[in-house]
């Protein structure tokens, strides 16, 4: 697993640079022989009539020998392309290209063999061999383009450093980081990058994580903190334990998300392969128009006119950057968003993100630091506190809510008899179910215990004046006792949640909590909207609510207990807070723990649609603009008409355009 990893990387990057170097090679193999072709071809009219007549003879045969390479040898590729368009029933751009340079040659080799009386006048080699020439060059700037998209990837890819320093019975030895195993112990000295995910065993020291989560501050790592592989150790020298290798890191993790979603096709995208498909067809018949009627109308001006303006149409239409402006964009947009700590899963979250016009919060973990505090125990039983509170870790122990490890920390803390669980159950949204020494142990909320049969008299006026949130505690269905914990609002949560409600959203909250508590949240916050004492599938139900009333809803929440909502919304994200995105649900992942990533999502949301629409109208706009002056339409009036190479020309400027406004999504600077 860890060389197949390694090994894609290497892919990935020797792939890119070996098309860009081909491109590269083609392009410049094409100017080679292109232009002592032009130079043949324009520059002999500059010569004197009589000495033109002298030399047209053989320069023409010099120009169909100068032309033969460049369309058929070095523009190889393109003919693949087009060839294959036409057997697969498919059009698209390269299907006009292929028909516009194999016509201008072969009209111009009939011309050279057959009728060869006036060859001055109808020879189109030079224009045959820039055209291939334009669209080499517009291949080149495209695979560079997409070489230089990848640089945010590519920085993912290399940021695992590939030996490490193995700590062996008190011994330290540099390996290669393919061998290290979970449970290894490896020391991190300053400066270095992180090889692998683990745990601090040793030391302290603070980590640069901007990489996986976009933020520019070091976090403070102690003893028991989790270390990530790619991220950068600052001045400390500590001793991590190895918990995950390779793909299974949250880096690993990262690279695989974003490749997959880089291969998923969204709406917007869908709809630019529709268009190209319907357009070819529409601009072949434009172009034999084009010819039929200079033919038809005006005989005397030739064949060799009529068939000018008609490859001048299909080369000024063509939208060669049609295939290319959307996903072009979506791999620019999803790899810088990456970079940001916006890890997008899927492309159409992205793309319907703009179209939203509610967002709304899960309160545990999201608007709150999820970082939960144990601040009091009530006792309702003669029970010690203290055996209670092991039998109470031990049920806790397979948990993966906050509100489970704020529990076991407290326990650690008063020094409790560690007991294990024979049985463990997780009801999300309402607690868990676990055997203890052969004790039936229930742990939860308030609707939870009443579901299981659990009297709550003892307590209940207790529950209904708190605001901070309880968890109570009933052995073999009798309760015992309750742990008030309280959980920090995060700090930034009332300036994005104003700033969302400034963009004219509409902003909500849904949350299990006692209502007491989701009032005190709200309004501290200045949320709005909020629903309290739901489980799971009744957050799922609001949100199906809202959207019957045509609200397009964005749901965040921290993905351990909020999927059902999640999966409903139109558009999903979710605050990461462990160590497997694979269990994500949500279409986009926020890797970094302020919530001003939201904005940053959104922004490049809006910023990456926004580059789509721009490029669709690149891909067209110069093209069709020019397509009466193609045609010949001023010839009569003005005496105006358009080269086929000039046509390419400008079919090139398209394709620079897209890819250039394309790039400019790599530098979305953070919100």
């Amino acid at each position: 697993m860890k060389t197949c990893c390694h090994a894609s990387t290497i892919s990935s990057k020797v792939t890119g640079e070996l098309e860009v170097d081909d491109w590269r090679r083609r392009f410049w193999n094409a100017l080679f022989l292109s232009l002592p072709l032009f130079l043949l071809s324009m520059g002999a009219m500059l010569l004197p009539r009589t000495l033109q007549e002298a030399l047209i003879p053989w320069t023409s045969w010099i120009q169909l020998l100068l032309t033969l390479p460049v369309i058929f040898w070095v523009g190889a590729p393109i003919w693949k392309k087009g060839l294959r368009s036409f057997y697969q029933r498919s059009l698209n751009m390269f299907s006009l290209i292929v028909v516009g340079v194999g016509g201008t040659f072969l009209y111009s080799s009939w011309q050279l063999f057959v009728a060869s009386s006036q060859p001055s006048h109808d020879l189109y080699f030079e224009a045959a061999a820039m055209i291939m020439l334009l669209v080499l060059l517009g291949q080149f700037l495209e695979s560079l383009g997409r070489k230089k998209a990848g640089t945010a990837l590519q920085e993912l890819l290399e940021a695992v450093p590939t030996t490490a320093m193995l700590v062996f019975l008190n011994q330290e030895k540099e390996v290669p980081v393919s061998s290290l195993n979970p449970g290894d112990l490896v020391r991190i000295h300053p400066g270095e990058k992180i090889p692998v995910d683990g745990t601090l065993v040793e030391g302290s020291s603070f980590i640069d994580e901007s990489l996986l989560t976009g933020e520019s501050l070091p976090v403070e790592k102690e003893q028991g903190s989790s270390v990530h592989a790619g991220t950068l150790n600052g001045h400390g020298s500590f001793v991590m334990r190895v918990d995950k290798v390779g793909a299974a890191t949250v880096l690993g993790q990262m690279k695989e998300i974003v490749l997959m979603a880089e291969q998923h096709r969204a709406p917007v995208q869908k709809l630019a392969d529709r268009l190209a498909a319907k357009i070819v067809p529409l601009i072949f018949g434009v172009a034999l128009l084009t010819f039929l009627g200079w033919y038809l109308l005006h005989p005397e001006l030739g064949s060799a006119f009529a068939l000018a303006r008609s490859l001048s149409v299909l080369m000024i239409t063509c939208p060669c950057v049609l295939g290319l402006a959307t996903p072009l964009a979506l791999t620019v947009g999803i790899r810088s968003a990456a970079r940001q700590g916006v890890l997008v899963r899927d492309p159409v979250a992205l793309e319907q993100l703009t179209a939203a016009t509610m967002i709304v919060f899960d309160k545990t973990g999201t608007l709150t630091e999820g970082k939960f505090k144990v601040v009091e125990l009530k006792n309702f039983s003669a029970l010690p506190t203290s055996e209670w509170l092991s039998i109470l870790a031990a049920a806790e122990r397979g948990s993966e809510h906050p509100l489970g490890a704020a529990i076991l920390r407290y326990a650690e803390e008063q020094g409790v008899e560690k007991k294990e669980a024979s049985f463990f159950q997780a009801a999300p949204g309402g607690g868990v179910r676990a055997v203890v020494e052969g004790r039936e142990v229930l742990v939860g909320n308030k609707k939870f215990l009443a579901k299981e049969k659990v009297e709550l008299s003892a307590w209940e006026d207790f529950f209904e004046n708190q605001k901070a949130t309880m968890v109570a505690v009933a052995i073999d269905h009798v309760l015992i006792g309750a742990v008030l914990l309280s959980d920090p609002i995060k700090s930034d949560a009332a300036e994005v949640v104003h700033a969302l409600m400034e963009a004219g959203l509409k902003v909500g909250m849904l949350t299990g909590d006692h209502e007491n508590i989701a009032c005190q949240v709200a309004h501290e916050i200045g949320v709005p909207i909020w629903n309290a004492n739901l489980s799971p599938q009744e957050k799922a139900e609001q949100i199906q609510k809202w959207q019957q009333e045509k609200e397009k809803v964005v749901m965040i929440g921290d993905g351990i207990n909020d999927a059902p909502a999640l999966s409903v919304a139109d558009v999903s994200l979710a605050v990461h807070r462990g160590s497997n995105l694979a269990k994500e649900t949500a279409g986009i992942i926020l890797m970094m723990p302020s919530l001003k990533s939201i904005l940053s999502a959104r922004s490049l949301s809006h910023r990456t649609m926004s580059v789509i629409r721009q490029n669709l109208f690149f891909a067209f706009a110069y093209n069709l603009l020019a397509v009466p002056l193609a045609a010949g339409l001023f010839y009569s009036s003005l005496g105006l008409l358009l080269n086929p190479m000039w046509a390419t020309a400008a079919m090139s400027l398209s394709s620079l355009s897209v890819v250039g406004n394309s790039l400019r999504l790599r530098m979305v600077a953070n919100v």
